[in-house]
């Protein structure tokens, strides 16, 4: 039976190829988390998991205990970390599966303590977060050192990490460099607090993306991975700015979503695409018919403005794309595009020029990461 038409081309050598680059980056010392979550930003997590585990990751990264469970299903061995917080239904599930929480309050740190003691896990592994500006999850700075003891004393857990995350590492306007140094410095002392605690704070980490490539005095023992892994560079650290500073990083774009023309039809001067015709064509056209719409992840908000690849060249989305389809204007007499040639939304295209999923982020004012993750899970995913 053959495969819809509109689907996404994931490539895992380039996955590969993005992890030894962020390697040769950080250094062979520091460790790298990889995240997975959100289905590994849409390209689909056991496949990307199992790819990184091969190239010999030394965390992945999830958001919810589910995820981490598909992972170990999977056959999944490497430590996972869990960056969100879970229910008290899902603690032992979480220990069951060693899932390494991020935990920052004495309720949290007893939740897992007792599920620990049910499932007789010995020393499970937890990570001490501190809160130096984000303010989403931690303890204050100044609470670490206390909290670190408190987990000393529980007879079934250990404290495996302590880290922290970085609320603007990606922009390089002053006032947010100098935030980010100032919670590089709170980080430091909630570090020194647990050290002086007489504790072993474990695998110190803050890093993200943005400041793995560009803040290596916050790399630490571990860098957290996530966008760079999948071939796009973090808001303001481009690839001409490091390139700028003597630091080449040569990243590869993992995902292309793309489908092909299924008719191609002759419009006339004055007729109208789509719902509340908002496009009319000025002169004689062809339109061509794309069986993808936003209930795949192509959102309407996209047109006007999103252009698509065909055969090398860009072609303008027309009228409002539907929840299944969208229409695309080819210009009138086009010999170039055919039925069933292949038609790039973002990604690679073998000829060149197509659009990016940080070229959409802009139409609709957003970022590269939610128009990755917002590919419907009804697009299969193609792996090569």
């Amino acid at each position: 039976m053959r495969m819809r038409c509109t689907k996404l081309i994931i490539n895992l050598a380039d996955l590969r190829h993005n992890f030894f680059e962020i390697k040769k980056t950080v250094g062979e010392k520091i460790k790298v988390c990889a995240s997975v979550k959100a289905d590994a930003y849409g390209h689909g997590a056991v496949n990307c998991a199992k790819e990184l585990e091969s190239c010999g990751i030394d965390f992945l990264a999830v958001a919810t205990v589910d995820e981490g469970v598909e992972l170990r299903k999977n056959g999944i061995k490497v430590p996972i970390l869990m960056l969100s917080l879970c229910c008290p239904e899902e603690v032992r599930v979480a220990v069951k599966n060693n899932l390494t929480p991020l935990v920052f309050d004495e309720e949290y740190i007893d939740l897992f303590e007792q599920a620990a003691a049910l499932e007789n896990a010995e020393e499970f592994s937890v990570h001490l977060a501190v809160d130096s500006g984000m303010g989403r999850i931690g303890c204050m700075p100044e609470r670490s050192g206390i909290l670190a003891l408190y987990i000393s004393e529980k007879p079934h857990l250990v404290l495996g990490g302590i880290c922290t995350h970085f609320a603007c590492a990606d922009s390089l306007e002053q006032t947010d460099v100098d935030y980010t140094l100032q919670q590089l410095e709170k980080f430091n002392l909630a570090c020194m607090s647990v050290e002086k605690a007489g504790i072993n704070p474990g695998i110190k980490h803050c890093s993200s993306s943005a400041a793995a490539l560009n803040l290596s005095s916050a790399n630490f023992d571990m860098i957290r991975a996530g966008l760079i892994l999948y071939g796009y560079y973090p808001s303001q650290i481009t690839e001409n700015y490091l390139a700028s500073t003597g630091r080449k990083v040569e990243l590869k774009k993992v995902m292309t979503f793309q489908t092909e023309v299924v008719a191609v039809r002759p419009f006339k001067k004055g007729q109208s695409v789509s719902y509340g015709h908002t496009w009319t064509a000025s002169e004689d056209t062809l339109i061509a018919v794309l069986p993808v719409g936003y209930a795949d992840g192509l959102r309407r908000s996209f047109s006007p403005g999103i252009k698509v690849c065909i055969n090398g060249k860009l072609y303008p989305v027309c009228g409002r794309i539907c929840m299944d389809q969208c229409m695309v204007n080819i210009g009138k007499d086009n010999a170039d595009v055919k039925r069933w040639d292949t038609a790039v939304i973002f990604g690679t295209c073998p000829q060149g020029n197509a659009m990016t999923a940080d070229d959409l982020a802009v139409l609709d004012s957003t970022i590269s990461y939610e128009i990755m993750t917002g590919i419907s899970k009804r697009v299969p995913r193609i792996y090569l």
